[in-house]
C-alpha cells in the first residue's frame, strides 16, 4: 500500500479505488449473459459510484456520519480461489470473482482507516469498509443460497 503524506492523497488514492470498481462491475455486469446477473453487477457499479461521490464530499467539506451497524460475514470468500473473468464464466463463477473483490476493497478501506488519525476520516473509511463487507455478504448469501444448496 502506498505511504500517505496527505489527507487528500488517501482520498483520492480511495476514489480512484472506487472508480475502479465501477469500471470493474460494469465491465463484469457486461459480460454476463443472465440479464439478472448482469442487472446485479450494474447495481453494484452503481453503489461504488455513490462510494466515490460520499469520499468526494468528504474532501470538499471535511465532514462524515458514521454508522455502528455490524455486519454479518459467512466467510465462503475465504475458501473459493480468485478466478479468472471471462465473457463465458458462469453464474458460480461471477459470485466468486464479486466476493473476493469485496472482500479485497474491505481490507483496503479497514488498511487506509489505520493510516488516519483523523478521527472523522477513520470512521469514513471504517464505513466504507462496512459498505464493502455488506456488499460481500450479499454475493455470499446469493452463493449459499443458488451454489452451495444446488450441490
Amino acid at each position: 500500500m502506498n505511504n500517505f503524506s496527505t489527507v487528500d492523497e488517501i482520498l483520492d488514492f480511495a476514489m480512484d479505488a472506487e472508480q475502479k470498481a465501477v469500471d470493474f462491475y460494469i465491465d463484469l455486469g457486461e459480460k454476463m449473459k443472465n440479464e439478472e446477473m448482469k442487472s446485479v453487477f450494474i447495481e453494484f457499479a452503481q453503489e461504488e459510484v455513490k462510494h466515490k461521490a460520499r469520499l468526494m464530499k468528504i474532501k470538499e467539506e471535511r465532514i462524515f456520519e458514521m454508522s455502528a451497524e455490524k455486519i454479518a460475514d459467512l466467510k465462503i470468500s475465504d475458501y473459493v480461489d480468485t478466478i479468472q473473468i471471462t465473457p463465458e464464466m458462469s453464474y458460480q463463477t461471477a459470485l466468486i470473482v464479486a466476493m473476493n473483490r469485496e472482500k479485497a476493497a474491505f481490507k483496503l478501506y479497514t488498511r487506509l482507516s489505520a493510516k488516519t488519525d483523523l478521527p472523522g476520516l477513520k470512521d469514513m473509511f471504517l464505513s466504507l469498509a462496512q459498505e464493502e463487507s455488506k456488499h460481500k455478504l450479499r454475493f455470499e448469501i446469493e452463493y449459499d443460497e443458488y451454489i452451495l444448496r444446488e450441490n
